[in-house]
């Protein structure tokens, strides 16, 4: 056959029909025999045996996994489908895997439109907590909803790495003093967070900060505001992935409240940091994370031990003792060891409870606490 093959008396597609091989198998094999006649070795010339397919079978859970995330609606993401077979099943798969698996079974994505690519790279900062984005992005998250609810994502410009993504019932002073402590506690304190120029982040006498601004600025931080949405290209990207792959698991997974769909986002987002190779990187967001760490490239600082934290991550407002030396809390009135007519400070905490101080936060004095409805 391969004389013959050699000789051009038989074709590509005859020789591979008759042998049952594919045509790049055909081509290593005519390359061998040749190489074996050029050293007038043909005659005790043998094929080899072919690499055949020694790949490990798909465990039948991550097989019914798959089946899962791919015949929801919306489906998952290709990429996401074998992240989630490593996540909950230590499976390793590639994307062109599940790709080519979903085509064999008939839950294979419509092709989407080719997106144009950027021209460049936008820069990126060389420490990590040099530099935070920070955005909200609202969208339709739960099947069968109509309602859309705001995402918060935050994530570090240097490495990546995902520092908060939490969704809320709508985006409110209240949703931010809940979301950056926490990721504050988890990382450290960034030098300074990237914003648009909404009303939370931005207000237009410059001698004056928004309530967040100067809770930030109390503990050393501040904001940096992006001069377009565009700007924004990492935080924004991010959005992009938190969309593609969130309706489509919560649609598995029946899904339909935030307070039981935020801890599953929390187990997504540490998977991603510490698994998902980044386009740009190279590398996952953990392990750059990581190195900038042992390469001392970190501007990161502590969480002070600060008697006023939680009372600076609270809506405060100034208010009078009542002349029956009450105040209003929510739909009461209660008494305060305070003299009529004295201005207090009330703070609306994101617990929802109320606390009293006796004066506004300031780093050079303790709060004087007169009241709190904080559950114990």
């Amino acid at each position: 056959m391969l004389e013959g093959f050699r000789k051009h008396s038989l074709n590509a597609a005859q020789a591979t029909d008759q042998l049952g091989l594919s045509r790049s198998r055909l081509y290593a094999l005519a390359t061998a025999y040749n190489t074996a006649r050029a050293r007038k070795q043909q005659s005790r010339w043998t094929p080899g045996a072919s690499g055949g397919d020694h790949a490990t079978a798909w465990p039948q859970p991550v097989l019914e996994l798959l089946k899962k995330r791919l015949a929801c609606s919306p489906p998952c993401p290709y990429s996401f489908a074998a992240s989630e077979a490593l996540r909950l099943h230590s499976f390793k798969l590639d994307r062109a895997q599940v790709r080519r698996w979903a085509l064999d079974n008939q839950l294979a994505h419509a092709v989407p439109p080719k997106r144009v690519l950027a021209a460049v790279r936008r820069w990126q900062r060389a420490q990590i907590g040099e530099l935070w984005q920070l955005d909200a992005s609202p969208h339709r998250w739960f099947p069968h909803s109509k309602l859309s609810f705001p995402m918060l994502n935050m994530l570090d410009d240097c490495s990546r790495l995902f520092t908060g993504a939490k969704i809320y019932e709508r985006e409110l002073l209240l949703s931010y003093f809940d979301f950056l402590p926490a990721a504050f506690l988890a990382h450290g304190r960034p030098l300074q967070i990237y914003v648009d120029y909404h009303s939370i982040f931005f207000t237009h006498d410059p001698d004056a900060l928004t309530q967040l601004g100067w809770a930030l600025k109390f503990y050393d931080i501040s904001f940096l505001y992006a001069p377009t949405p565009q700007a924004k290209g990492k935080v924004e990207r991010e959005h992009q992935f938190w969309q593609g792959r969130l309706p489509a698991y919560f649609a598995s997974e029946k899904i339909t409240e935030i307070e039981i769909a935020n801890p599953h986002i929390d187990d997504l987002r540490a998977h991603r940091n510490v698994h998902e190779v980044h386009r740009e990187l190279r590398q996952t967001p953990q392990r750059a994370w990581d190195q900038a760490r042992k390469e001392k490239r970190s501007a990161l600082r502590p969480v002070p031990r600060c008697p006023w934290w939680d009372y600076v991550w609270s809506v405060r407002n100034t208010i009078k003792v009542g002349s029956d030396g009450r105040v209003p809390i929510g739909t009461q009135r209660l008494r305060i060891e305070k003299p009529p007519e004295t201005k207090v400070v009330l703070c609306l905490h994101p617990t929802g409870h109320h606390s009293v101080l006796a004066a506004a936060p300031d780093p050079k004095q303790k709060p004087f606490l007169l009241f709190s409805n904080r559950p114990i």
